[in-house]
């Protein structure tokens, strides 16, 4: 983050920007957001609670049989006295994963890592698409500018969402936001991981988040094996960020 960043002033844009967003796009309409009990949704969550008011924020937590940090979710929860739903995701995963691990059997296959990763946060997406359009509701994602910047999501998962609060913002800069807006220390600090394979965000990248974060916002990265390092996944994966490419006749 750099020194001129203004969270107060970043917070009250962010808030205009969806208040507007929802006037063009979904006048009266609610905000689905998946409740993780990390920063990012919990910021979002808060936002969107400033901008439309907390009976038009819907949270929806997806544990995948146990959260362990399910009490993180329900915190933000209760203080945002928000609405929310519970959706186990569990019961579904197993299923579709016995039926795929079956199915690539018979092609001589065996399920790889990724699918197992990335299965979870796209079954979350469509929990969230399911009560977003029972509920009148839009779809928050709540990936940040460090995390697209390097790919670090799921395509189709949590990558996907109707409007993105955070996409503009780095880390840093979301962190410095959620204390802006009163969040309880415990879940804007929180360290984050991707809640899937068992290890911190910054493990799974081989940077931190302080590096890449002053490497957007600066161009400078002390490090030449970990520049060569970012640039590389943000090349690989600026796909993400693009509509799906077609054919124009």
């Amino acid at each position: 983050m750099e020194e001129s960043f203004d969270a107060k002033k970043v917070k009250e844009r962010v808030v205009q920007w969806i208040r507007d967003w929802f006037e063009e796009n979904g006048r009266g309409c609610n905000a689905v957001i998946g409740i993780s009990g990390g920063k990012d949704s919990s910021v979002v969550a808060a936002l969107c609670a400033e901008a439309l008011g907390r009976d038009r924020v819907i949270g929806v937590t997806m544990p995948n049989g146990v959260q362990k940090d399910i009490a993180d979710s329900m915190k933000l929860i209760e203080h945002l006295g928000i609405r929310y739903c519970n959706v186990n995701i569990g019961d579904t995963y197993q299923a579709l994963m016995a039926a795929v691990k079956e199915q690539l059997a018979t092609l001589g296959k065996e399920v790889s890592d990724q699918t197992v990763i990335n299965m979870p946060p796209r079954l979350r997406m469509t929990t969230l698409y399911a009560v977003s359009q029972s509920m009148n509701g839009r779809v928050a994602n709540t990936c940040n500018l460090s995390e697209d910047w390097v790919g670090y999501s799921t395509r189709y998962g949590d990558a996907a969402g109707d409007f993105s609060p955070l996409g503009g913002l780095t880390v840093r800069e979301v962190i410095a936001v959620g204390m802006e807006l009163g969040l309880p220390r415990e879940l804007v600090v929180k360290t984050p991981s991707d809640g899937l394979c068992g290890k911190t965000d910054e493990d799974n990248l081989g940077f931190t988040y302080a590096v890449l974060d002053h490497y957007i916002r600066t161009g400078e990265c002390d490090d030449p094996e970990v520049k060569a390092r970012i640039d590389d996944k943000h090349v690989k994966n600026l796909f993400k960020l693009k509509p799906i490419p077609h054919f124009e006749p």
